[in-house]
């Protein structure tokens, strides 16, 4: 079979089908959208900053719109997902707990996130932690006062912080639920009492390989290039690996527009693909993506795929920022077209617009700013601020209520 050949237009089309943002939601969420989005993405990242919704809601919210973010914590508490370190801190669907056991088992792999000296000093007191928990039953950081200070960050944890946070990566505790987004930790053996790694553990290599399948499956197209960085897989590009899915007919190989090195179509996406051939995979969703979100966190696949240069300036001194704080990609009809610094003052009811930037050569049509200002009135809403006060943005962008179609 002769290889198809793609524009970078199609290839984009095909990675956003996969990643469920092709085009937008045709009826209203229910619970059990919110756990089909998270297999479809495989991972689900986890990060705490909320100058608006924190990020795992936000991604939700970018694939289904108006939906209850309590939903998410449900399933969590319900065993339905369970969190561990994939891409980065994520939720995961429970039923890959075992691809990534080996990482718990080997916990301190992870570096800094279970520190070799910290267990060798402070085991007797990790122990004793455990205990009380087996005693006393869930524990929160919150549970353990704070003995010197106030602590001004992640690095300075109060040392129970940090032993929960060792025995949560080796996989000894697990978070049974959250509370105010505050992780709930309980033993792993009353969290998932069904599981048995004499029984049910992968070996490493199948774990390994299942990652990596999903990686391509969520994905949509793939390179050797992007394929370690979903769940953060260390070695090797894997070239030779995706000739050989290919081979098999996991994977379809294309030829994208431009690209010099060989491209990849997970086998699920045949019908898409198909499709994207004959230009007929339209993309019609426009959404503000998390920083967070799996389309950007890979700042060298965004490049390549998208000429969407994307990097999030929470952690860059306030004079150095381009684009604002907690700068978010904004996507139209397939297109990265540019970012928007955004506060929700819940309070007051005020979604703030601090900041708006357009990639250079995009143009403001009026379909531009119909479809970006419905879907900024919707993401305001659901913030429950629904008064949007932009301080720096095109003229037109922010219609008046009476006005807005959506």
């Amino acid at each position: 079979m002769s290889t198809l050949h793609l524009s970078r237009q199609a290839a984009r089309h095909l990675h956003l089908s996969a990643q469920g943002l092709l085009n937008p939601p045709r009826r209203r969420a229910t619970r059990a959208d919110v756990l089909a989005c998270i297999r479809r993405m495989a991972l689900l990242q986890i990060d705490t900053i909320n100058v608006v919704a924190r990020s795992p809601y936000l991604v939700l919210f970018s694939r289904l719109g108006h939906y209850q973010p309590a939903w998410l914590d449900e399933l969590l508490a319900e065993g339905a997902l369970f969190e561990y370190w994939a891409h980065e801190a994520c939720f995961i669907p429970i039923e890959d707990y075992g691809l990534l056991r080996h990482r718990m088992l080997d916990a301190t792999s992870l570096g800094w996130k279970c520190p070799k000296d910290w267990l060798a000093r402070h085991g007797t007191e990790i122990e004793a932690l455990l205990s009380r928990m087996r005693q006393q039953g869930p524990l929160r950081s919150a549970d353990f006062a704070r003995q010197h200070g106030t602590g001004s960050g992640w690095w300075d944890w109060k040392p129970e912080k940090r032993h929960l946070e060792v025995l949560f990566a080796q996989g000894r505790v697990m978070v049974r639920a959250r509370h105010n987004f505050q992780r709930i930790y309980d033993l792993a053996e009353r969290v998932l009492p069904q599981w048995n790694d004499a029984r049910d553990l992968p070996t490493p290599e199948q774990a390994r390989q299942t990652m990596l399948q999903q990686s391509c499956r969520a994905l949509g197209i793939i390179r050797a290039g992007w394929l370690s960085d979903y769940y953060r897989i260390k070695g090797g590009r894997h070239e030779a690996l995706l000739h050989h899915w290919a081979d098999q007919g996991e994977l379809i190989p294309v030829r994208v527009e431009g690209w010099q090195q060989d491209a990849f179509v997970h086998a699920s996406l045949a019908p898409e693909l198909a499709r994207a051939e004959a230009g007929s995979l339209k993309a019609g969703a426009t959404a503000v993506l998390s920083p967070f979100d799996p389309v950007v966190w890979d700042r060298k696949r965004a490049r390549e795929l998208f000429d969407f240069d994307y990097r999030i300036e929470c952690y860059t001194p306030a004079a150095r920022r381009q684009y604002g704080y907690f700068a978010l990609p904004i996507l139209h009809r397939g297109k990265l077209i540019g970012r928007l610094d955004a506060k929700a003052h819940r309070q007051q009811g005020i979604f703030e617009i601090r900041r708006f930037h357009l990639e250079p050569g995009v143009r403001v049509s009026q379909r531009l700013l119909k479809d970006l200002g419905q879907t900024l009135h919707k993401l305001a809403d659901w913030h429950g601020t629904p008064q949007i006060r932009m301080t720096h943005g095109p003229d037109g962008l922010i219609a008046p209520r009476g006005d807005d179609t959506a």
